[in-house]
């Protein structure tokens, strides 16, 4: 008798499930399953600017591993799924930051290297005024002063791993010595010639007026960038290959690279120092930091080095009476936890990169780009709005 009882109360409690229930539970099933796949293997991202052409075009859509890299352990873990650090529509905070983890990844198949595509997140986008995100908040504040910016801007501040992701080239790894000349970066005293898909401007000059534009457009050329000095005198960005297909037009009298002098000082670029009268195109000499390299603490390294010894590593740094003080204590020298990274665009004079915003710390790494699966060009006619020969490409 009172097994019969408990064969049906075992019964009642196997009720059907509903199909509300039912879809609820499928879809927070593939919602976990999703947010693991983003965070641990493989993500999706877009193009939006054309820092990276001829590389990358705006418009591309690829997809970014996590595990080359090795994945990095969530360090922001309350956020809410598939948004970054702004909701849609709303705009308003993406996750909450009551709750934040140290940095730790898991181990991935290779380091990163030279010439590497990389997905980073943004070193600089800590702190952001978000009506006007370009240039960086700290440039920001050396042209306009801390009260003008603070009064002026909604000012807000972001942990690292919710910060800007931004896709670029590394062009140098922890402990090598980077510098730029005419154009051309040098890694450890060896030039490094820009890839063949990246782009840099050349001055052309045209033997007529009379100038049939579509032939630039057919060679890949954005008609739309190119600046016009006078009729018969433009500069545009090109590749070497686009150059040396437009050299073949009997209308072209000359193309030659148009960099900067040496003696130009952008005054906005990395350290912000105005003892280095640097610009894109000539910079350096730079030593990356490396996971246990020390240097020694003076007016000439601190530039260079203070961001990353402060924000980027946690330390408190004062300076007294002419000497360094690190975490309350005396310091001549400093020796980095961490490792970092050079990265530049391809588009050289269209990229906003390190020599912007200096070095990309190790706990930034998103993850390694790794081919496109989609690539739409807002700007052709509806039949020509995919790009069918950049489908599935590798990204090299």
């Amino acid at each position: 008798m009172n097994w019969k009882f408990s064969l049906k109360r075992h019964g009642a409690d196997q009720k059907k499930k509903t199909k509300k229930r039912e879809w609820f539970d499928a879809i927070i099933f593939a919602v976990i399953a999703a947010t693991l796949i983003r965070v641990f293997f493989i993500e999706a991202y877009t193009i939006p600017s054309g820092s990276m052409e001829k590389s990358l075009l705006i418009g591309d859509y690829l997809f970014v591993s996590k595990v080359n890299y090795g994945a990095r352990i969530p360090m922001t873990p309350v956020a809410f799924p598939f948004a970054h650090h702004s909701m849609p529509v709303t705009g308003t905070k993406a996750y909450w930051d009551g709750v934040q983890w140290k940095y730790r990844r898991l181990p991935g198949f290779s380091d990163i290297k030279r010439n590497d595509v990389v997905v980073f997140n943004l070193p600089v986008g800590d702190t952001v005024a978000l009506e006007n995100q370009e240039p960086s908040y700290y440039n920001l504040v050396s042209q306009m002063g801390w009260s003008a910016v603070h009064s002026q801007y909604t000012i807000t501040s972001r942990p690292v791993d919710k910060r800007e992701n931004i896709i670029k080239r590394c062009i140098g790894i922890p402990g090598d010595i980077v510098s730029m000349s005419a154009g051309v970066v040098s890694v450890d005293g060896k030039k490094e010639p820009l890839k063949n898909t990246g782009k840099m401007p050349y001055r052309i000059q045209f033997k007529t007026t009379n100038v049939n534009f579509e032939v630039f457009k057919e060679l890949g050329f954005t008609v739309s960038e190119m600046q016009e000095l006078n009729a018969s005198t433009y500069i545009v960005y090109a590749t070497l290959e686009m150059i040396a297909e437009l050299k073949k037009f009997d209308f072209i009298k000359s193309a030659d690279l148009e960099v900067k002098s040496d003696a130009v000082d952008d005054g906005d670029l990395f350290p912000l120092d105005p003892h280095r009268k640097w610009n894109i195109d000539n910079f350096g000499p730079i030593k990356i930091p490396a996971k246990g390299l020390t240097v020694q603490l003076d007016s000439n390294t601190m530039p260079l080095y203070y961001r990353a010894i402060r924000t980027y590593e946690g330390n408190k740094v004062e300076k007294k009476g002419g000497s360094w003080y690190i975490n309350d204590k005396p310091a001549a020298s400093y020796t980095f936890k961490m490792n970092y990274y050079w990265m530049m665009g391809d588009n050289r004079h269209n990229s906003t990169d390190s020599r912007y915003w200096g070095f990309v710390p190790e706990d930034h790494i998103v993850g390694k780009a790794l081919f496109i699966w989609m690539s739409w060009d807002k700007e052709a006619s509806f039949f020509h709005k995919i790009r069918w020969d950049r489908l599935l490409r590798g990204i090299k």
